[in-house]
């Protein structure tokens, strides 16, 4: 009788010890949304079965691939590829990445050339910085900026004299093609040379060979090393091209906290807008003037606002911004000229008249504007 007592005992005993274990038990492995590719085009893929993404989401395709969740309809997501759309199968499976599109930060990027989702392309190794920042963040508030007070020189008397520009000031830079848009913008990052600001140089849908020829000659200046280069070529997807500008701000932005001075250069706008009118169109978004989507101004608005000059408890640096438009036939009244002129604190009109007649740097005074 006692032993079949003493096994009761035993068995209570091993049953409440069971129904602890079971209750700490935590599941190591969760369920996984998985979804399918059933449309891939140039640039861009419809994807269905992604339940709970979220905008600007990353996406995992077969490979590795990236892509953006840009378009969340109520039976697909229209995603911009990250990556050539040549890899991409319809029918594969994706995966959310659980997190939003970033890019890495950090004194390792001084001096490197990188891609906008942060890939090196300079055959320098992997970069060795674990800091990363979203490509979208909202603007500082205006209660936390300064005003511009200090000038940041560009080396070109005509500039520094007649239309100054300052630290945290948006300078657009426009004119038709090759009158010296892009080479103003390489003279002034090579006079910051030992005076403390760091330079951002974005190339938006530019040649290859184009982009090498700018490096060496910023190497020839020895002003690689106070330089960072985002690369988003022609030969690029268009999403990497549309992501550029913006990474570019991010790290500029991860420097402005520290307290440093910070230019960047946007070469140019005007692809990035014709980028995104070429996504939109894709995915199907509404055509509104001259087939741009209707959120054109606002895309570059909410790029260009986060340059600023901030309070020494926001970091207490600045980010000024060299934003390049062209224009056509001496056309600065067209739809995205006119949008880029209303959103900056002033213009810098390079005439092909003056260019042509030997007077460089080939700029317009009375066209010509620092507020």
């Amino acid at each position: 009788m006692s032993e079949g007592k003493e096994l009761q005992q035993i068995i209570d005993q091993t049953l409440q010890l069971s129904h602890g274990i079971l209750a700490e038990y935590q599941p190591e492995i969760e369920a996984q949304n998985i979804g399918s590719v059933h449309f891939v085009e140039k640039g861009v893929a419809l994807v269905s079965g992604l339940s709970h993404v979220r905008s600007d989401e990353l996406i995992r395709f077969a490979g590795n691939r990236l892509g953006i969740a840009f378009n969340l309809d109520p039976d697909e997501i229209g995603v911009i590829l990250l990556d050539n759309s040549e890899d991409i199968d319809v029918s594969a499976d994706v995966v959310r990445a659980g997190r939003v599109v970033d890019v890495p930060v950090g004194e390792e990027l001084k001096g490197r050339i990188v891609d906008p989702i942060g890939r090196p392309l300079d055959e320098k190794g992997p970069l060795k910085t674990r800091k990363r920042r979203p490509v979208e963040r909202p603007a500082p508030a205006i209660m936390d900026r300064l005003p511009v007070e200090v000038p940041l020189q560009t080396g070109i008397k005509a500039i520094d004299a007649l239309i100054p520009i300052g630290r945290g000031q948006r300078e657009l830079i426009i004119g038709d093609r090759q009158t010296g848009k892009t080479a103003i913008a390489l003279d002034t990052i090579i006079n910051q040379r030992d005076k403390n600001v760091l330079c951002i140089y974005c190339s938006i849908g530019q040649k290859n060979s184009d982009v090498v020829k700018f490096i060496s000659k910023l190497r020839d200046n020895d002003a690689l090393s106070y330089t960072i280069i985002v690369v988003g070529s022609g030969e690029d997807p268009p999403g990497l091209q549309y992501v550029a500008p913006y990474a570019a701000m991010s790290i500029g932005e991860y420097f402005m906290e520290r307290g440093e001075d910070v230019l960047v250069v946007f070469d140019d706008l005007t692809r990035h807008a014709r980028v995104y009118r070429e996504l939109s169109l894709l995915l199907r978004r509404p055509p509104a003037r001259e087939a741009y989507p209707g959120d054109i101004f606002y895309i570059h608005s909410r790029l260009l606002e986060r340059s600023t000059n901030v309070k020494e408890e926001k970091g207490g640096g600045s980010i000024t911004a060299l934003p390049i438009v062209e224009t056509q036939a001496q056309n600065i009244s067209a739809y995205i000229p006119t949008n880029l002129i209303s959103i900056t604190d002033g213009q810098i009109y390079l005439s092909p008249e003056l260019h042509r007649k030997g007077i460089l740097p080939a700029i317009d005074i009375g066209k010509s504007v620092s507020r």
